[in-house]
């Protein structure tokens, strides 16, 4: 059985301009020790499926279908208390900002210890030690001296590094790095990716690596899941999905990523714009107003089930 099984889930959102379809009969599984892949446009629901997997949601959202099955635990169906044991212990997350996700009024160890606090029996008199151990682990320079610093005396990458050093306080079963190198520089995400990977190595944690970067995604991932506009349009291992996407989609994603040996010029961006998903009539396929490939039945016959979800695949 997977470690994590998500079957069918869909959500939505009620605001005041009309109920946004975020998320539609999204299917997703981790396996144990596996990193694995989430990539797509900036708005395709990466980061609204981790909220969902954690069940950290807007109180305007409102799970429609589905199931999520994390280790034996029905999450959708658990008590909030049960999932508060989960939170953090069995589960962790590197939220995309660190200057926002940690306490800029509490000292850098003490936001570590309160973590060790909550969900591990550490003794009050050893917290201190884990605390720095962690920062330790993660590389962070003068474990000791940092212990006591607050976030806004740090860098981006060091808070960062500190987000590391909290998610894997306890040493969870599975990771979510949701954007983990946003607002960074080019070798220090370099330099965070290869941490991240090397302890989920060691861990033998699972990883959920949400991204925008196709490039990234193919360097640390072992299998990739491609979403756009709330659907889960194609799901391959890394090498394959780049040496023969079978989506328009994805197809289009990979022509408009970067590759050493090419010029600017062989780049091809990707027509249009996301669909409205307060639309009353979304197409079957969301992308079928900008793919090139598509036909009149795109539009209105239901969608295969599969790791290629498209009618008429390359």
């Amino acid at each position: 059985m997977s470690l994590l099984e998500v079957r069918d889930f869909s959500l939505e959102f009620r605001t005041r301009s009309g109920t946004v379809r975020a998320l539609q009969d999204v299917c997703l599984s981790i396996e144990k020790s596996e990193t694995v892949g989430i990539v797509g446009e900036s708005g395709s629901g990466k980061s609204v499926l981790s909220f969902g997997i954690l069940r950290i949601l807007d109180a305007a959202a409102k799970v429609t279908s589905g199931s999520i099955n994390f280790a034996g635990l029905d999450v959708l169906g658990a008590s909030e208390s049960s999932l508060r044991e989960v939170r953090g212990r069995e589960i962790s997350m590197i939220f995309q900002n660190p200057r926002t996700a940690l306490n800029p009024i509490r000292r850098i160890g003490r936001q570590i210890e309160d973590v060790l606090a909550t969900h591990t029996s550490t003794l009050r008199e050893d917290r201190k030690k884990k605390a720095i151990e962690a920062l330790a682990s993660v590389r962070i320079p003068d474990p000791e001296r940092r212990y006591t610093a607050y976030p806004f005396e740090l860098s981006g990458g060091q808070c960062q590094r500190v987000m590391i050093a909290l998610a894997l306080a306890c040493n969870p079963q599975l990771l979510i790095a949701d954007e983990p190198t946003t607002g960074l520089d080019v070798t220090t995400q370099a330099a965070i990716l290869s941490l991240i990977a090397e302890l989920a190595r060691q861990r033998k944690m699972a990883t959920i690596l949400i991204t925008h970067d196709l490039a990234m995604a193919s360097e640390y991932c072992d299998r990739i899941v491609v979403m756009h506009a709330g659907h889960v349009v194609e799901t391959a291992p890394t090498a394959e999905l780049f040496r023969n996407p079978r989506h328009p989609y994805t197809a289009r994603l990979i022509a408009a990523t970067p590759a050493p040996e090419q010029s600017i010029g062989t780049l091809a961006a990707i027509p249009g714009n996301l669909p409205d998903l307060r639309r009353n009539d979304l197409p079957s396929c969301r992308f079928h107003a900008r793919c090139d490939k598509a036909k009149e039945d795109c539009a209105s016959s239901p969608l295969p089930v599969g790791p290629v979800r498209c009618l008429h695949p390359l």
